[in-house]
């Protein structure tokens, strides 16, 4: 897909939704020379962004039957140096990203069997992921649970600050020359049954010659009019909580994954603890049982944060898509672009996203990691069925 326009005429594309992924792909779009405006119902990098803790996990959250996910997300891994160091480089912002690596613990005999396992999957794809033993493991982290058996170690998935990355990225995309408007919800999206025209703001048409949903788990809430098959996008809530760490001395300096739980250190001292998974729509709701089942197996994995201070409570919404993997590529009709659907891995997955839409808005170029990945497999897996 490529805007047919004469090449004197400057692309004009519209953006719903500015999280990172919104964002990110803007500034790309602009820095080319396009014409970008992003909307947003909220503020921008409010939703899953702000909710995030920005791991960057593509080894370790390796499952069967995610091939296509893997290769994405060891793609955007493989940029995020580089993306890093452009976005700061660019807006002087530090996006704090952190290469300290990822532990699993085992703290039963279960949990290394299952660990093992994992590992030996894992193995299977030529993932740096090893085995470390339990001395080794309580060298690293001396805090951990005296009964800590082993752990997983990740040495290339690491960590980013989502929320500093979020503001990088909105003065990026101002300083390429894209427009934000937070706080301005668009209605639906226009297209004349062959190709998209614009969106609908505050009842009147913004013309584009190319629109893109990235609205995270409202996508589904962005109707196409005339109507066709909305994206199967559903919000997952997770809530999650911050505790606060003496930054000189940190109980933990790796990202921590234990049943139930992960736990993500930042370097102004602050310990994200997440995330529940609940199928409960758009409930912002904040529960005693939730946060109990965080800090319980926090607590079980580090008992050191007992004399901590919870600093901040909050609850995000996970875009999960029917299958749970992105759904990037075209639309239904000639203009419309999707990137939406990321569920936990849209930090991970910002630079890769970014560049793969860019490529395709201004080349028509399908990158082949985002091939199997466009709304069309949705249409025949019903067929198939």
């Amino acid at each position: 897909m490529s805007a047919t326009i004469a090449p004197s005429v400057r692309l004009k594309v519209i953006i719903v939704g500015a999280g990172v992924i919104g964002l990110a792909i803007g500034w790309r779009l602009a820095q080319a020379g396009a014409d970008v405006t992003l909307y947003d119902k909220d503020r921008a990098g409010a939703g899953a962004s702000h909710a995030a803790a920005g791991m960057l996990a593509a080894c370790i959250e390796a499952e069967p039957g995610e091939s296509h996910l893997l290769a994405l997300g060891r793609a955007s891994q493989a940029l995020w140096p580089a993306f890093a160091a452009e976005l700061e480089q660019a807006t002087g912002l530090v996006i704090d990203r952190r290469c300290d690596g990822t532990i699993v613990a085992a703290l039963t005999e279960d949990d290394r069997a299952r660990l093992q396992h994992q590992l030996a999957f894992q193995h299977t794809l030529n993932l740096p992921v090893a085995w470390l033993s339990a001395a080794e493991v309580r060298r690293r982290e001396p805090h951990l649970a005296s009964g800590v058996i082993g752990a997983l170690w990740s040495p290339e998935d690491h960590q980013v600050d989502n929320r500093r990355l979020a503001a990088a990225l909105q003065v990026a995309a101002r300083q390429a020359g894209a427009t934000l408007l937070e706080q301005t919800a668009v209605e639906h999206i226009v297209h004349d049954g062959a190709r998209v025209q614009g969106v609908m703001v505050g009842g009147a048409l913004q013309e584009a010659d190319v629109v893109i949903l990235a609205a995270g788990a409202w996508s589904r809430g962005v109707p196409l009019v005339p109507p066709a098959a909305r994206l199967p996008v559903r919000p997952v809530k997770g809530q999650m909580l911050a505790l606060r760490m003496d930054p000189a001395a940190p109980i933990l300096r790796h990202v921590l994954r234990v049943p139930d739980v992960y736990l993500v250190p930042r370097h102004d001292g602050r310990l994200i603890i997440g995330a529940t998974v609940e199928e409960k729509g758009f409930d912002r709701t904040i529960t005693a049982g939730g946060m109990l089942s965080l800090i319980e197996a926090a607590w079980r994995a580090i008992p050191a944060i007992e004399d901590l201070a919870i600093e901040e409570t909050w609850v995000g919404f996970r875009p999960g898509s029917r299958d749970d993997t992105p759904i990037l590529g075209s639309g239904p009709v000639d203009g419309l672009v999707y990137a939406t659907g990321h569920y936990r891995n849209g930090i991970l997955l910002t630079p890769v996203t970014a560049r793969a839409i860019a490529d395709l808005v201004l080349h028509g170029t399908v990158d082949p990691l985002i091939q199997p990945l466009s709304a069309a497999r949705f249409q025949r897996q019903a067929a198939a069925a």
